[in-house]
């Protein structure tokens, strides 16, 4: 699949057998959306929406990147958006970053958090390029691999998220020593 719906039941709200499910899709690294069907038998007023948004960030924390989209195939509310949402969320899923502007960003990202140190030696990102889509694999050329925590690489894909987007796909951020001489 290019893109999974991850389709939730509003009236049963979020059981363990959908956690399983969005488990599934987020380690096959697949692009997803979140959808709450049955949304027309929801009693609702001005917090439901942000409320049961809430119940799906705190319960699908692994997959903060998926979109949601709250629709009833029984009224065809918003069924029709999905197919938008499918093609916006695929686009971002076979995306290519041109390496000078992954760059760019990669470079600004450590200016502002530069990456941390072990003891007298200091991390060091010489370069970043895309190797791949679907999902977006990006490699980290470093002077020490061990340096990189993953704590580290989470801000950075936080940081590419908010310059390129790339919604309802999961990013993979790898980190390779960099061949040749240090400069």
């Amino acid at each position: 699949a290019d893109v999974c719906l991850i389709m939730l039941n509003a009236q049963e709200g979020i059981i363990e057998q959908d956690k399983k499910v969005a488990g599934y899709v987020h380690e096959q690294r697949k692009a997803n959306i979140i959808v709450m069907n049955k949304w027309d038998l929801v009693e609702k007023d001005s917090h439901t929406m942000p409320k049961f948004n809430e119940d799906i960030r705190r319960e699908f924390k692994f997959l903060p990147y998926s979109p949601t989209i709250f629709v009833s195939a029984l009224t065809k509310q918003r069924i029709f958006k999905i197919l938008e949402l499918v093609n916006l969320v695929a686009e971002q899923h076979y995306r290519r970053i041109p390496t000078s502007e992954l760059n760019q960003v990669i470079s600004e990202a450590v200016m502002l958090n530069p990456l941390p140190g072990g003891g007298k030696k200091k991390g060091k990102i010489y370069y970043a390029t895309q190797v791949s889509t679907a999902p977006p694999t990006f490699v980290l050329f470093v002077n020490d691999t061990e340096l990189v925590h993953f704590s580290y690489l989470r801000y950075l894909e936080n940081e590419l998220r908010k310059n390129f987007g790339f919604e309802g796909t999961p990013i993979n951020l790898l980190v390779r020593p960099r061949q040749g001489k240090d400069i």
